[in-house]
C-alpha cells in the first residue's frame, strides 16, 4: 500500500503551526461572515427566558470569540430590546440587506430559535411576532446571497426547512427529522455549546466545524432525553449536498455526506494584519482555498486510491509552501 512520504507529512504539520501563528497576530477578515440570529414569538415566560439565554450566548459568541463585526451580525428577538423586534417585515429587510452586502467567498449564518409549526411538508412556518414566514418563503429570501449559507432551524417540526432550503453549496440544519416533531427542542443549546467545547473539536486542529458541532449536538440532544427517562422527540438532521434528505448524525457510507459542513467554519478561515496591501490579501484569500481543499482531499481519502491521494496532497502542500514564503516577503 502506497504511503504519503513523510517529508510532505512533516511539512503538512509545520505549514499548520505556521498558519495558526499567521492567523493569530491578524487584525481584519480576508472573507467575511455574517450572521442572521432571530428568536421569534416565545408564547410565554418560560420559554423567553431560555431563547434570550440562546440568543445572547451564540451573539455573543460571534462577536467577542470569533470577532464578528457588530454592523455583521443582525439581530431579531421578541422584544426588540437590544434588537429590532422579530416581524416579517424585519426578517425580510435584514436578508435583503445580507444579499446586497455578501459576496461570493463570504460565509452567511441564519440560526432560528423558538417555536415552529407544520401541518405537513409544505406549511412549515417558524413562529414570528405577527404574521410568520413558511419555509418556502425563507427559501425565496436567502435565495439570493452569494456566500456559502448555513442555515440552522432550531425548532420543532423543523424538517421541512431541510427540503425547502437545500442547494448546493448550503449547509442547512434542522432540530427535528419530521414536520410531526413538535415538541419543544433543546437542539439550540447544545449547538451553540458545541463551539465552547474543546471535545467538540474531533480532528484536534483548534476549531469546530458546522460537522463537528452538529455531531456534538446530536449527542448530547439524545443522552439529554436519556438522563430524564423521556421519549426522544428530536432527531437533527443536516444537508450540504443540495439533495434535501439530509442525515443524522450515525456513520454515513458515503464520504460526500458531510464533506462541506466538516470544511465550514464559525470562524474566519484567514486574518488580515492591519493595513495589509491588496497583494497580500490575494495571497492570503488562496492559501485559505488551499487549507479548504486540503481538507477537502482528506475527507475524500477513502474514496480514492492512495497513489491519487499523494499526488495531489503534494500538489497541494507544494503550492502551499510557496505561497508561505511569498506571504512571508511581504509582512
Amino acid at each position: 500500500m502506497t504511503r504519503v512520504r513523510r517529508p510532505v507529512v512533516r511539512w503538512l504539520r509545520s505549514a499548520a503551526i505556521a498558519f495558526a501563528t499567521l492567523a493569530g497576530s491578524s487584525a481584519a477578515f480576508a472573507a467575511d461572515r455574517y450572521a442572521l440570529v432571530v428568536s421569534g414569538a416565545s408564547g410565554g415566560p418560560q420559554y423567553a427566558q431560555k431563547y434570550d439565554a440562546w440568543r445572547t450566548a451564540f451573539v455573543t459568541l460571534l462577536r467577542q470569540k470569533f470577532g464578528y463585526p457588530e454592523d455583521h451580525v443582525i439581530v431579531l428577538s421578541e422584544e426588540g430590546s437590544g434588537s429590532r423586534k422579530a416581524t416579517r417585515e424585519n426578517v425580510r429587510a435584514a436578508l435583503t440587506d445580507l444579499r446586497r452586502r455578501v459576496a461570493h467567498d463570504d460565509v452567511v449564518i441564519v440560526l432560528t430559535i423558538g417555536h415552529g409549526t407544520a401541518a405537513d411538508s409544505e406549511s412549515a412556518k417558524f413562529n414570528l411576532v405577527g404574521p410568520d414566514l413558511s419555509a418556502g418563503e425563507w427559501a425565496s429570501l436567502v435565495k439570493g446571497i452569494a456566500g456559502r449559507l448555513v442555515f440552522i432551524d432550531g425548532t420543532a417540526a423543523s424538517f421541512p426547512f431541510l427540503r425547502q432550503l437545500a442547494a448546493p453549496g448550503r449547509v442547512i440544519l434542522t432540530a427535528t427529522d419530521s414536520p410531526g416533531q413538535q415538541f419543544e427542542t433543546v437542539f439550540p443549546e447544545f449547538l451553540i455549546k458545541a463551539f465552547e467545547e474543546s471535545s467538540a473539536d474531533l480532528d484536534k486542529n483548534g476549531k469546530v466545524s458546522i460537522w463537528e458541532a452538529f455531531l456534538f449536538a446530536s449527542a448530547a440532544v439524545k443522552s439529554w432525553y436519556e438522563e430524564r427517562g423521556l421519549l426522544v422527540t428530536e432527531r437533527p438532521l443536516l444537508d450540504d449536498t443540495g439533495t434535501g434528505i439530509g442525515r443524522d448524525a450515525t456513520p454515513a457510507p458515503s464520504s460526500a455526506e458531510g464533506a462541506l459542513a466538516r470544511t465550514t467554519f464559525l470562524q474566519p478561515d484567514v486574518m488580515l494584519p492591519a493595513g495589509a496591501d491588496t497583494e497580500l490579501e490575494r495571497l492570503l484569500r488562496r492559501r485559505a482555498e488551499l487549507e479548504s481543499a486540503i481538507e477537502q482531499l482528506r475527507v475524500q481519502k477513502p474514496t480514492i486510491t492512495p497513489q491519487q491521494y499523494e499526488t495531489e496532497l503534494e500538489r497541494l502542500v507544494t503550492e502551499l509552501a510557496r505561497l508561505d514564503q511569498q506571504i512571508r516577503a511581504r509582512q
